[in-house]
């Protein structure tokens, strides 16, 4: 099943299987299907681009290798409004900062799970989603980080 959502940040669709969000990409594709759930992450994706919720409550499934698994665990610990830095979660994992940005680059469920939240050691880093850095930039001033970046 698939649904799309028009945000602030260009159209998104997002994916779910009965029970679990699997994907959330930038794009107008059309919806395939409907689900409670579909409805539920459209309602909260509503609600966060109105500044009206933090964080999101929804049964997530991304797609990874354990490392890339514990990664999404470690960005949907980052609290709204906060940042880390790549080479921060790749001390905490025993891993290299370059690792950590491949596995951010990999994120199947984007705002959900909130890769925007890391930052290069000296700016932004990049950002696989939307138009890139521009959308990156978007989720972190409403997120009132944007003070970070400047």
């Amino acid at each position: 099943m698939k649904a799309r959502f028009d945000t602030p940040t260009g159209p998104v669709s997002v994916s779910a299987t009965d029970t679990a969000i699997t994907r959330l990409r930038w794009s107008g594709a059309e919806p395939e299907g409907t689900s409670d759930l579909l409805e539920e992450a459209g309602r909260q994706l509503a609600e966060y681009f109105a500044g009206a919720r933090r964080g999101f409550d929804l049964p997530l499934a991304p797609r990874g290798n354990d490392f890339q698994l514990h990664f999404y665990a470690i960005l949907c610990a980052i609290p709204y409004g906060e940042t880390r830095t790549y080479g921060e979660i790749a001390a905490e994992m025993g891993a290299s900062a370059q690792a950590i940005g491949q596995a951010c680059g990999a994120n199947p469920i984007p705002i959900f799970i909130p890769c925007h939240r890391v930052l290069g050691a000296n700016g932004l880093g990049g950002f696989s989603g939307g138009t890139g850095i521009e959308t990156k930039v978007e989720l972190l001033k409403l997120e009132g980080a944007a003070g970070l970046l400047i």
